[in-house]
């Protein structure tokens, strides 16, 4: 590395590198197994196989993996295959985990900035963006002779975070290819580790983008240039950190089972994942990774890429949007639809069939997701994403297909096919509770989440965000259960349903609204009847604002009610230490077992005469409490203690030591029904298992139910 042998390959080849620019689809082989500024040569090769998830062999090092014979499908041959077939646009979808960068790369892409309009710079919602051959021509600067086999890409934007897991299940199971971003600075996180076994799983190929490239110490920006090209730009020290940071990730992929290297460097296709190191800020390495889609992706799947005019379409997410209702994201991956279409969608209740009222799509190269940008279309061929407006759609489960009714087809055949589709939705949802197809496509529909009869109210916008907030809640770290859900904007029937629990648990009469406004009578009602409303712009701001409403709720409660908090505690009477035999009774006492606090109600049981059920002698609360050398305190656990005991009613006062009771019976904290309720509900923290079971103990002892 950086050695002067090393340094005149790299002026040599620069003026290969000056060409780039004019470099054509017919000539990216020669990208694909070119020099590396950082690693050794790597023999040029016509290899076209398609990545797999194949897992790693257990004893080959990758480097060693790289320099075996491979067979390898020639250039010709696959192109042949794809002469007289129509290709539709691939479709990728942008795995990774949270923060990686992966809305940023489609961003650098796109020239657009959906990265910074998300809150807190989280994506929360899947998104699908077009990107036209046009646009992919422009931003490579390929001349206009270069042979471009698909009309563009189709590219899937997932959130990364843990709660919007069903969101990747949904856009990786309708993937022909993957980029799985990775942030060269933190390698393989779990979020990635994730990703990386839905795609085993469904044997889907995938790129690697090793994405931040610019955040390696002293990176010169080289904006929008090949990878090769900017690393030759870089200082010895920056290669030298490079090529230890893709060793790393090279590793980690290694740990779970697959080999992968620079794309640059790879002669084995077939069995290792390409890796092309991208910025998303100054836009290195954009180039290659859009190149390695666009030419080398449509050699290897011709088959599956070939369009066929059967419709193949399904449901990506189901949302409410202002001005149009419900509507549906869905993909178009084979075939046409038009408007005017009658369609049959799947709900849980049974086939709905409706007519397409609206074909939306973003602008090109624009996302699903930019609210009132839509283009409106008579007719869309395969593969694009599209919103579908129609009547309806309010419980169309997201993962299922859109079925078109053909002109003169029977339309009862028709449900009955989709009837079929829902019943083995639902038996998949009672079977594993994940409703996964055979095919890996994800089924999810809101009247299908599992409510139950105390909890809050979520309100949002997509089924997607709200599966992510009930994901939120029912993690451990929060465990809030959820009575009711809903899509769209709330109304006065909405807070009606949550102040039903004002009831029966105050602290869940409560709506968590994303996305969605919420209507002023509905806000009128709430500030009225005591529901509180929490917004935020994002999940986990959401879901955070309702855990700090809870304990500031539980904290005015706690206070509240202090007085009626008994600790268990026994107390042995010191002999000869009595001070005052009667009311105030004063004497020194041994804790024995549990906490002894000031303010806690005092008993002694004596036996009876009769030998039946002890007597139950309340002597009063404890209103003062000092150690031996005099110092006041307010709580003991062991030891010796004074303590001052004032009775609160005429026989409480009536109380004498060595009438009444004496030093062979001990003092016992007089707790019941509703303080053992309360030390539950609001002073569990502050309770040891040693003190539950002595509340058991107290509980047989003083006769509570």
């Amino acid at each position: 590395m950086g050695s002067s042998g090393e340094d005149r390959r790299i002026e040599d080849d620069n003026a290969d590198d000056d060409a780039w620019e004019n470099k054509s689809f017919d000539d990216f082989d020669v990208l694909l197994r070119g020099e590396s500024p950082c690693f050794e040569e790597a023999e040029e090769t016509g290899e076209k196989d398609l990545i797999s998830a194949a897992p790693a062999a257990d004893s080959i090092s990758v480097a060693e993996d790289i320099e075996e014979d491979v067979v390898s499908i020639p250039h010709d041959e696959a192109s042949s295959n794809a002469v007289h077939r129509e290709l539709r646009a691939p479709i990728c979808c942008i795995l990774g985990h949270v923060d990686a960068g992966k809305t940023k790369l489609l961003d650098c892409i796109r020239h657009t900035n959906v990265q910074a309009r998300e809150a807190g710079g989280i994506t929360q919602q899947i998104g699908s963006t077009y990107l036209p051959v046009e646009n992919i021509r422009e931003r490579t600067s390929l001349k206009a002779e270069a042979t471009i086999k698909v009309p563009g890409l189709l590219v899937i934007d997932t959130p990364g975070h843990q709660s919007f897991s069903n969101m990747r299940l949904r856009g990786s199971s309708l993937c022909d290819i993957a980029v799985v971003v990775v942030d060269i600075m933190r390698g393989l996180e779990k979020q990635t580790i994730e990703s990386l076994d839905l795609l085993k799983h469904r044997n889907v190929g995938f790129v690697v983008a090793l994405n931040k490239v610019d955040r390696l110490y002293g990176w010169k920006t080289c904006p929008n240039a090949p990878i090769v090209q900017a690393l030759k730009s870089q200082c010895d020290d920056v290669q030298r950190e490079f090529r230890w940071r893709v060793t790393e990730v090279v590793t980690q992929f290694k740990e779970c089972g697959f080999n992968t290297t620079l794309y640059y460097e790879n002669k084995k296709t077939k069995e290792v994942v390409n890796i092309v190191p991208t910025s998303a800020v100054s836009g290195e390495g954009i180039p290659d990774l859009l190149l390695l889609l666009v030419r080398w992706i449509p050699d290897v799947m011709v088959e599956k890429l070939t369009y066929v005019n059967t419709l193949e379409c399904t449901v990506l997410e189901v949302n409410e949007i202002k001005d149009l209702g419900t509507t549906i994201d869905a993909v178009l991956i084979n075939g046409t639809l038009r408007r005017g279409d009658q369609i049959v969608v799947c709900t849980k209740q049974g086939p709905v069939t409706t007519s397409i009222r609206y074909l939306l799509t973003p602008r090109p190269i624009k996302d699903q997701r930019a609210k009132g940008l839509y283009r409106h279309h008579d007719e869309l061929r395969a593969a694009q994403g599209v919103k579908i407006v129609a009547r309806g759609l309010q419980h169309t489960m997201a993962g299922t297909p859109v079925i078109v009714v053909k002109p003169g087809e029977d339309l009862e055949q028709v449900e009955a096919a989709a009837m079929q589709e829902i019943n083995k939705a639902l038996s998949l949802l009672n079977e594993n509770g994940k409703g996964e197809n055979d095919d890996g496509t994800t089924i999810q529909e809101i009247s299908r989440i599992k409510t139950c009869r105390e909890g809050v109210c979520v309100q949002t916008s997509s089924v997607g965000t709200l599966e992510a907030i009930i994901e939120h809640l029912k993690s451990p770290s929060v465990d809030v259960p959820v009575s009711g859900c809903n899509l769209g904007p709330v109304h006065k029937q909405d807070v009606m349903k949550a102040a039903a629990m004002l009831k029966r648990k105050e602290e869940y009469a409560a709506i968590l609204v994303f996305d969605v406004k919420v209507m002023p009578e509905a806000f009128d009602l709430a500030a009225e009847s005591g529901v509180k409303i929490l917004t935020a712009d994002t999940v986990y701001k959401l879901v955070d604002s309702f855990t700090d409403h809870i304990k500031k709720l539980k904290e005015a409660k706690k206070k509240e009610c202090a007085a009626d908090a008994v600790f268990p505690c026994t107390l042995k009477i010191l002999p000869n230490r009595v001070y005052h035999s009667k009311d105030p009774i004063v004497c020194d006492v041994e804790v024995l077992e549990g906490v002894v606090k000031v303010g806690t109600p005092i008993c002694v049981c004596v036996p009876s005469k009769d030998r039946g059920a002890d007597i139950v002698h309340g002597l009063g609360r404890i209103s003062s409490m000092q150690t031996s050398n005099g110092m006041q305190v307010d709580a003991a656990k062991h030891g010796v203690v004074s303590i001052k005991i004032i009775g609160e009613n005429p026989q409480e006062k009536s109380r004498l030591y060595g009438r009444h009771f004496n030093a062979s019976n001990e003092l016992l904290s007089q707790i019941s029904r509703r303080s053992i309720d309360v030390v539950k509900e609001y002073f569990r923290d502050e309770m040891s298992d040693e003190n539950w079971h002595l509340v058991c103990r107290l509980k047989k002892q003083l006769g509570i139910a």
